[in-house]
C-alpha cells in the first residue's frame, strides 16, 4: 500500500516506509523540545507531510510518543540480548551487556532521552513502556546468570536488577560529565566492577 502527501510536501512511500520517516521526525522534535513543548504540526513540517498525512498513521501525540518508545525499547532489549549471546566468556559476558547499555546511551539519536529522561514518565502508558524495556534487559540477564550461577530465579533477577542500574546509571553520568574518560574505558571500569562481584558466584555444571 502506498501513500501521496499533499503536492509539494512529499513523494510517494509505502506504509512502512512513510511511518518509519515520521518516527525519525518525532524523535527529532520530542529529543529537542520535550514532550509537552513538542507539536503535531512541527513533527509534520519535519517530515515534510501535511498533518492529515501524520494522523492517517497516529491518532495523536500520545500513541506517536509511545510508538517512538516501543521501538526504541526493543532495539536495546535486542542489543542486550545479542551481547550476551556473542559469547560463552561470562566475563566478556559482563563487558558485552554493559557495552550495549553505554552503546545505547551514547547513541547521536539521543534515543535514551526519550526512555530514560522522558517528561512523561507520569503517564502510565508510558511507564508500563519504558519499565517493559528495563525488564526486558533485566529478563536477558537473569536467564544468563540463572544457567550460569545455580542461582533461583528470584536471586538471579535481583543480581540482573543490579547490573542493569549500574550500567544505566553510570552511562547517564559518564555521557552527560563529557570528560576524558573514553566510553570503551567507562565499560572497561563498570565490567570490572560488576565481575568482581558477579565472579564470587562459581559456575555450576562445569
Amino acid at each position: 500500500m502506498t501513500e501521496t502527501a499533499q503536492p509539494g510536501r512529499g513523494v510517494r512511500l509505502p506504509r512502512d516506509a512513510r511511518r518509519a520517516q515520521l518516527l525519525e521526525a518525532a524523535q527529532h522534535v520530542f529529543v529537542h523540545n520535550g514532550y509537552h513543548a513538542a507539536a503535531m504540526d512541527d513533527i509534520a513540517e519535519r517530515a515534510g507531510v501535511s498533518k492529515p498525512v501524520l494522523y492517517q498513521h497516529f491518532p495523536g501525540k500520545l500513541e506517536l510518543y509511545l510508538a517512538l518508545l516501543d521501538v526504541h525499547g526493543n532495539e536495546l532489549v535486542r542489543r542486550v540480548r545479542e551481547a550476551i549471546a556473542s559469547t560463552s566468556d561470562n566475563k566478556l559476558r559482563v563487558r558485552a551487556a554493559i557495552g550495549a547499555l553505554y552503546e545505547f546511551v551514547a547513541g547521536e539519536d539521543q534515543a535514551f532521552r526519550l526512555v530514560f529522561e522522558s517528561d512523561l514518565r507520569g503517564e502510565p502508558a508510558v511507564e508500563k513502556s519504558v519499565e517493559s524495556a528495563l525488564h526486558g534487559c533485566i529478563d536477558a540477564i537473569t536467564e544468563a546468570v540463572t544457567a550460569d550461577a545455580g542461582l533461583d530465579a528470584e536471586r538471579a533477577r535481583l543480581l540482573a536488577v543490579g547490573l542493569v542500574g549500574l550500567a544505566q546509571v553510570t552511562a547517564r553520568d559518564w555521557l552527560d560529565a563529557r570528560g576524558t574518560i573514553s566510553r570503551d574505558e567507562a565499560v572497561g571500569l563498570m565490567s570490572t566492577l560488576a565481575w568482581k562481584g558477579l565472579a564470587g558466584f562459581p559456575l555450576q555444571n562445569t
